[in-house]
């Protein structure tokens, strides 16, 4: 064995997405790209809104050599500012710069996070369906990840979280809009959390953290809105990211974000800013820093997602699938008519790619990512149509 164990597991187990996304390359070596329907990677397609490339012609025209330099650890101060005005608009909570830190995205932000709280065998509960990479996350610190069932409309099983709780328990991470399934959690799961971990917390006389994964917070559709977890529990941390809304996946930028009344928040604060030192960010990148900074509260058209989703609806309708109708980021998670990975293989048949739902720890459904061009999705219509009565067939032949 020439890789660590824990690396060798982790291959076996990596990513259904990554394995799909592979799968579409070879497709379209073969087939020629403008035939294979890649609905398997959540991969931004709409092009950054124009205030991104007005920072950066800011930036070019006021070109500095030092614009490249070491900064603190947690960033520029005056992106700091720019991130703590926007938090505080978003949550309703005041903040101040003192409370975020410049992180490399969400990613970045959550393993700062599990760096600065958990000990060995320590557990964070999370709502399945979840983001994959959540394991590897919270092991990557030793923690112990517990999914937690939702509701069939994927919202919050309050009963089952509560239930869930331990004295091992460190935190509960939920991510709204979730990813896969586009739910997002109410004002009133929200505060039933907030009064369950409050209770826990007293009962186990420990803080039971909150920690809110917020990459599609501002990807929401039908006039929805997010809710506030600060506004109802203070021992509360964000994970965000500009991934999304700003279509700046690749420039890996985002920030944690600490309700401004945490227990114990300075020692904190030096937790996660050391964590983002010696995990290896070391720092969230400048230029992308300068960018953010003006464009904190742009967004890519939310509408053309919106207008994406309901064509992808009345496909699934069309096809006689249930699923619950996403209410913000670009993925859907209808159920299979078959096993998923089976379904998934009929429709790899039809040039179309998905990823198993039991990648995201629920089984017998798939996800969609709809962040596609419309006519993609509108040429695929005949090729998912063929592979669901395909799927159906196969499965009375079994009957």
């Amino acid at each position: 064995m020439t890789i660590a164990s824990q690396m060798a597991t982790y291959l076996e187990r990596s990513s259904w997405i990554r394995k799909m996304f592979e799968e579409g390359l070879k497709l379209k070596k073969i087939y020629g790209p403008e035939r294979v329907f890649d609905l398997s990677l959540g991969n931004p397609d709409l092009p950054p809104p124009i205030e991104v490339r007005e920072a950066l012609r800011d930036i070019v025209e006021n070109y500095k050599p030092e614009l490249h330099r070491y900064m603190p650890n947690a960033g520029f101060p005056e992106v700091r500012e720019a991130m703590a005005k926007k938090v505080s608009e978003e949550q309703g909570v005041n903040i101040s710069a003192n409370e975020i830190i410049m992180t490399c995205g969400a990613a970045g932000g959550l393993n700062i996070i599990f760096k600065a709280l958990l000990n060995p065998g320590e557990e964070v509960l999370f709502p399945a369906p979840y983001f994959v990479e959540y394991f590897f996350y919270i092991e990557n610190h030793q923690g112990r990840a517990v999914p937690v069932p939702t509701k069939g409309d994927f919202s919050l099983d309050l009963e089952a979280l509560e239930r869930a709780i331990t004295e091992k328990t460190k935190a509960v991470l939920i991510n709204s809009p979730n990813n896969p399934t586009g739910q997002i959690y109410s004002e009133g799961e929200i505060e039933g959390l907030a009064e369950i971990l409050m209770k826990k917390s007293r009962d186990y006389r420990k803080t039971i953290y909150l920690v809110s994964d917020e990459p599609y917070r501002n990807l929401v559709f039908d006039d929805e809105r997010v809710p506030s977890i600060f506004k109802y529990y203070k021992e509360s941390l964000i994970a965000y990211s500009f991934s999304k809304e700003l279509s700046l996946a690749g420039e890996r930028i985002g920030f944690v974000a600490l309700h401004p009344e945490i227990e114990n928040k300075e020692k904190l604060l030096d937790a996660l800013v050391l964590a983002n030192r010696i995990l290896g960010f070391v720092n969230a990148p400048a230029l992308a820093q300068r960018i953010v900074f003006h464009c904190a509260k742009a967004k890519v058209k939310v509408e053309i997602y919106q207008k994406r989703r309901d064509i992808l609806c009345e496909i699934l309708d069309e096809a006689g699938l249930e699923y619950v109708k996403p209410k913000g980021s670009f993925f859907i998670f209808p159920k299979s008519p078959v096993d998923d990975l089976q379904f998934c293989e009929i429709l790899k048949e039809e040039l179309i790619l998905a990823v198993p739902g039991r990648g995201f720890g629920v089984p017998n459904h798939i996800r969609l990512a709809f962040c596609v061009p419309e006519e993609v999705l509108l040429n695929m219509k005949p090729n998912f149509l063929r592979a669901c009565a395909k799927a159906r067939e196969r499965c009375s032949a079994l009957e």
